[in-house]
């Protein structure tokens, strides 16, 4: 993946502050519940037939629905995933050629570890496993030691 680059360093470990480039705008936004997948018809051999959802894309939806992302999900959120779960579907069905554009739009969503460390995204358990990691098994060194004495 050329032009992406290494995660972003923690702020909090960075040598100089510099102000971060891209201001962040905040603006309230109300998350909704996630949407059923829609019934519609398509056409078959000049018919009229209800589009049946493989039994793989209901489970990614439910999968997207279980998701601690999905907390923050607004109903725009939630409409370009029900676009995107139509490319899953056609994907699922045998047509491989919207594979990539499949997986550009699940990117956008934090899918993969990879996509959550370019979206700046991190779960609640990996800060905690993280504390862990950093934390000394023993306490200090000077704990471990005691007091110096001249020899």
């Amino acid at each position: 993946m050329a032009g992406r680059g290494p995660a972003p360093k923690d702020p909090s470990k960075r040598a100089r502050r510099n102000a971060d480039p891209n201001a962040l705008r905040v603006i309230a936004a109300e998350p909704v519940e996630q949407p059923d997948l829609p019934t519609f018809e398509v056409e078959k051999d000049g018919n009229l037939t209800e589009f049946v959802w493989p039994a793989r894309t209901v489970e990614w939806w439910r999968m997207w629905r279980e998701s601690p992302l999905a907390a923050e999900f607004t109903s725009t959120d939630w409409s370009e995933l029900m676009d995107t779960a139509l490319l899953h579907a056609k994907f699922w069905s045998g047509n491989a050629g919207v594979a990539s554009e499949l997986r550009l739009r699940v990117a956008k969503f934090g899918a993969t570890p990879e996509d959550r460390a370019r979206l700046r995204i991190q779960f609640a358990a990996a800060d905690e496993a993280d504390e862990k990691r950093t934390r000394p098994a023993g306490g200090s060194s000077r704990d471990r030691r005691g007091p110096l004495k001249a020899v």
